[in-house]
């Protein structure tokens, strides 16, 4: 683009027509810019003169409300003056309120590694490691010392990769402590001094200027130039200026000026303070992984405790068992019955999962939010820093033009009339916007510059042009001030298209930059111009990331429903969700407290969050009781954010995720943490983890049929023959199982196009297919071992205890080798069968999983050819017998795919038209405005899923209750209030309670 070099013609002579002006006195015109809104200060509706106010008087806004009553009330409520506070009343305070700081508890290291001993799971285990080492002391043998070392060894195992993984958690207290001031600037008895802010009181006068942290939430008494950044806390994009009676939160940075203030809370009172005790506050809550896994072990303990049950009330009354005989097969079912490793393999299955996604740039935190965020079907996302870039910009779409200037024109006079070093945000917008920010300077010769003012809120440059050598002058700023400015070609059309102009932009949330020139007929460049022209006006917003509109309907297309939850305001909330396709169906927070309008189309609270698309001018717990809300209506919910003010929420989400350039609270709360820009990142790490998913499904239903199968089958064995099958060759079983199993972890799996979910009905209902058919198949191989003789007629093999005839000894050490190969053998081959959804080879597994399986049973077949280990009641068996194992356990595998599809066309297909029904019923209701009627968890269920929480609460709670450890305070989330009301509030009625004057 050339220079702008164009003529004007003369102003007009400053005489008659103003007087003119002034005689018609035309309309005073208002230049509605966005984020103009003024708050008239009101007074307390109560006798100040008496601060012994109640409490509930302090909560009634009708009479009180302390973010927009006059700083002298204030004073009055919090009993001090501008002189301060002395000592003695500063200490007396500090006992009151405490110290400004956020309280920590320290997890114990050891009660964290036992808190993975401590589920229904580990329980049995634990159980049959008493029974091998203490209860089978009988019958002139020793201890069971073997299955003893097993079981344990499993145990520590497993113990140990859940407290590795759990320990290298972030801890998103620790970073909001770290993020608040550590010194402050105070008044104490009439003199400034600077002091530790852990010991600010409500109270206490404080000062800060350009570059300080805020140490407390305070309410300004001077203010000179102040510009707060509290795009952390507030999500706020711009920093926001700040004048005496405002207020200043806790952990907001001082961006220019300097202030006096009076603290009104501290601590856990602050809207910091009251970000930190959101974060983790639902420690005790048990996680999505956990309440599967709770029910999962709830299938397999009613499955063995019945089998136990009967084997005690048949095998010691009916059959005359000695008690360590009964006690052996009471051991069986519990060791083989038990997935003991399914904690273990599901932590490495999402470890390596959380390994793949680290190289997609997503950092996992916590393993267990891979699983959850396979199953998310809501993504919450804040938007400033997060769908945006949170660096203002200038819509090139959008520039307006009011003379002969072009867009492009406009824009660059504007860059003139910007700093190009020591830039503020406006300024560096502006010039960002060139194709070369050089070219701001290009050209020109400055001659004066003048940087923005809080009081003429404009910049302006005076510069001589090196092509003409003519002297020029360009200002740009607040749309009303500018316009005062212009004296040329001000005429009422193009004052009311850019009145029009600018009440657009507001609507739609994007603040206006208007733009003039003038030029200078002599060389003086302090002179008078020929008066300004009012050339163009800009439009600034924070513009979505690159890729933003596209993770949006990524994510859409993978059955995942986006809201916006910002604290920005709402016309600005609306522009974004235009822009990005989420739509404008937009709430502001208030709405969250007073529920929807009589009379609008949503009957509750719940359903307008629903249909929302996004919320608008929100506060930390606002954000947090979206999510809350959204989890209690069954949806699992995922949260994006950068700032301190998304730790609640992301704290609270099923799976919280920072992106990149997020704070460090922010990064502490969340589960997964972006390291590149943009959020192109979400989508793979949903992707990867369906994939995750798919391979812990397969998991399940294999540990679940394999409970079936041993604990159905040996039970049955029992009754039939009073087989006594040796518990150490099920550890062996289960060791050799689970190193197989850990391969599901690399496995070649598809990722559904839809949210994941743990359908149990489904996982327990093939379960008990496959088992009960693999049990079949071992109960008519020891029949026919026992009962005929057709192995020995047909391929010459025998028994080498000379056992010949139409009745065997079930209990020969033999037999059991054979069983176990068996037994051994198609269990593991169940993996490929539950692994696939078609043909188990139509879907090729991974090399790991191919090759484990094989050494697997290469060292099963190696043990039943050379072990003769008479501790356990096993002999080596031929070669002819270990041939005839694995040739009946092919022909048993085969039909296992027409089990799974016969399963598919008959059980499970209604079971899914029944979900379908309750889905469409509920649907229904909701239609209606009717609340639907769901299944109320038990007191008893509840407690039972909360023990498989990876998390030492419920050893803490008990330590404490015996004198162990402390119990630190911890705030609770206030009524959803105006903030600055309940903070303040809650300063005065503990003053109220403990006043300092004489009454």
């Amino acid at each position: 683009m050339a220079d702008p070099k164009v003529e004007k013609e003369a102003g007009p002579a400053p005489g008659g027509e103003i007087e003119q002006q002034d005689t018609a006195q035309p309309k005073k015109r208002e230049y509605k810019d966005f984020g103009e809104e003024k708050h008239q200060a009101t007074h307390a509706k109560v006798d100040m003169s008496q601060i012994e106010l109640k409490a509930e008087d302090l909560y009634d806004k009708e009479k009180v409300d302390l973010e927009t009553i006059v700083i002298e009330d204030v004073f009055a409520l919090l009993q001090v003056t501008e002189e301060g506070l002395d000592d003695e009343e500063a200490n007396r305070r500090l006992g009151l309120f405490g110290p400004n700081k956020l309280e920590q508890e320290e997890q114990n290291p050891i009660l964290q590694f036992l808190s993975f001993m401590w589920n229904p799971l580990s329980w049995v285990m634990e159980a049959a490691a008493i029974v091998a080492i203490a209860l089978s002391n009988g019958g002139g043998k020793p201890p069971d010392w073997p299955d003893f070392v097993g079981i344990v060894t499993l145990l520590l195992i497993n113990s140990s990769i859940g407290f590795y993984e759990e320990r290298g958690a972030g801890n998103a207290v620790k970073a909001l402590m770290d993020s608040l001031a550590p010194k402050a600037r105070v008044k104490r008895n009439g003199k400034w001094q600077e002091i530790e802010s852990a010991n600010l009181v409500p109270g206490d006068m404080i000062a800060f200027k350009i570059g300080d942290v805020v140490p407390a939430d305070c309410r300004l008494t001077e203010a000179v130039n102040v510009s707060i950044d509290q795009a952390a806390l507030t999500g706020e994009s711009l920093p926001i200026s700040k004048k005496a009676g405002d207020q200043c939160f806790s952990g907001s940075t001082c961006k220019a000026g300097e202030a006096e203030g009076v603290v009104i809370a501290t601590g856990a009172n602050t809207f910091f303070g009251r970000a930190a005790s959101l974060v983790g506050q639902d420690d005790d809550t048990t996680g999505h992984l956990q309440k599967i896994l709770a029910q999962i072990g709830s299938f397999c303990l009613i499955a063995i405790g019945l089998f136990v049950l009967l084997e005690i009330v048949i095998l010691y009354p009916a059959f005359h068992y000695s008690y360590r005989r009964g006690l052996d097969n009471i051991l069986v079912l519990l060791i083989g019955g038990i997935p003991i490793a399914m904690p273990t393999v599901l932590s490495v299955t999402l470890a390596v999962g959380a390994q793949q996604l680290a190289k997609h740039k997503a950092i996992v935190t916590r393993i267990t939010a891979i699983e959850e965020l396979a199953g998310v079907t809501i993504l919450c996302s804040d938007k400033t820093g997060t769908l945006t870039t949170n660096k203002l910009t200038i819509d090139k779409q959008l520039v307006k033009t009011y003379g002969p200037f072009s867009p492009d024109d406009v824009m660059l006079l504007a860059a003139y009339a910007s700093r190009t070093e020591n830039q503020d945000a406006i300024d560096a917008c502006v010039v960002g916007i060139l194709d070369d920010p050089k070219r701001a300077r290009a050209g020109i010769k400055l001659l004066d510059f003048k940087p923005f003012n809080p009081v003429d809120k404009r910049t302006e440059i005076t510069y001589r042009e090196e092509a003409t050598g003519r002297l020029k002058r360009v200002t740009k700023g607040m749309t009303g001030k500018i316009i005062e400015l212009c004296t040329r070609n001000k005429t009422d059309d193009v004052e009311n298209r850019l009145e029009a102009d600018v009440e657009e932009f507001a609507t739609r949330g994007l603040r206006a930059l208007a733009v003039a020139y003038e030029e200078l007929d002599h060389d003086d460049p302090e002179g008078e111009g020929n008066g300004f022209e009012l050339i163009g006006l800009l439009a600034i917003f924070d513009p979505p990331r690159d890729d933003t509109k596209q993770t949006i309907d990524d994510a859409l297309a993978l059955g995942i429903k986006v809201k916006m939850v910002t604290g920005d305001q709402l016309a600005i909330a609306k522009e974004t969700g235009r822009r990005l396709g989420l739509g404008d169906h937009m709430y502001p927070a208030k709405v969250l407290k007073e529920g929807p309008a009589p009379g609008s189309k949503h009957a509750t609270l719940d359903e307008m969050i629903m249909d929302a698309d996004g919320f608008a001018g929100v506060f930390p717990e606002h954000k947090y009781e979206i999510v809350k809300r959204l989890q209690g209506l069954g949806h699992l919910c995922a949260m994006t954010g950068d700032g301190a003010n998304d730790a609640p929420a992301l704290s609270r989400a099923n799976v919280g995720i920072a992106v990149e350039g997020a704070t460090d609270a922010a990064r502490g709360a969340a589960d997964i943490v972006l390291t590149e820009p943009g959020l192109s990142t979400i989508v793979h790490a949903i992707r990867g983890s369906r994939i995750i998913f798919q391979r812990m499904r397969n998991y399940s239903i294999y540990a679940c049929a394999v409970t079936i199968r041993i604990v159905v089958c040996f039970g049955i064995l029992a009754f039939a023959y009073k087989f006594d099958f040796p518990p150490f060759m099920v550890l062996i079983i289960a060791l050799l199982n689970d190193g197989t199993i850990m391969t599901l972890s690399v496995d070649r799996v598809l990722p559904s196009n839809t949210p994941d979910s743990w359908d149990l009905a489904e996982i327990f209902a093939f379960a008990v297919a496959y088992g009960l058919y693999l049990t079949l198949s071992t109960i008519i191989f020891m029949i026919v071992i026992v009962e005929t003789t057709f192995f020995e007629d047909k391929f010459g093999v025998a028994l080498t205890g000379g056992q010949y005839g139409s009745r065997k000894d079930a209990n020969d050490y033999e037999i059991h080798m054979i069983i176990y190969l068996q037994v051994a053998i198609i269990s593991q081959a169940l993996i490929f069968v539950t692994r696939s959804h078609s043909w188990f080879f139509m879907e090729r597994p991974s090399t790991a999983l191919l090759c484990a399986f094989c050494v697997a049973q290469l060292i099963s077949s190696i043990i039943a050819a050379y072990a003769n280990w008479g501790f356990t009641q096993i002999r080596a068996i031929s070669g002819g017998w270990i041939g005839i194992v694995w040739v009946w356990n092919i022909i048993w595998f085969l039909p296992l795919d027409l089990i799974k599809f016969a399963m598919k066309a008959t059980i499970i297909k209604s079971l899914r038209e029944r979900k379908a029904r309750q889905v469409a019923e509920m649907v229904a209701q909701q239609a209606h405005g009717e609340v639907p009627l769901t299944r109320t968890q038990s007191r008893a269920a509840s407690i039972h899923e909360s023990l498989y929480s990876n998390r030492v609460s419920f050893i803490r709670r008990a330590a404490r209750k015996v004198g162990f450890g402390t119990n630190a305070p911890k705030m609770a989330p206030n009524e959803l209030q105006r903030f600055a009301s309940i903070q303040a509030s809650q300063s005065g009625a503990v003053l109220a309670r403990n006043p300092s004057r004489p009454h």
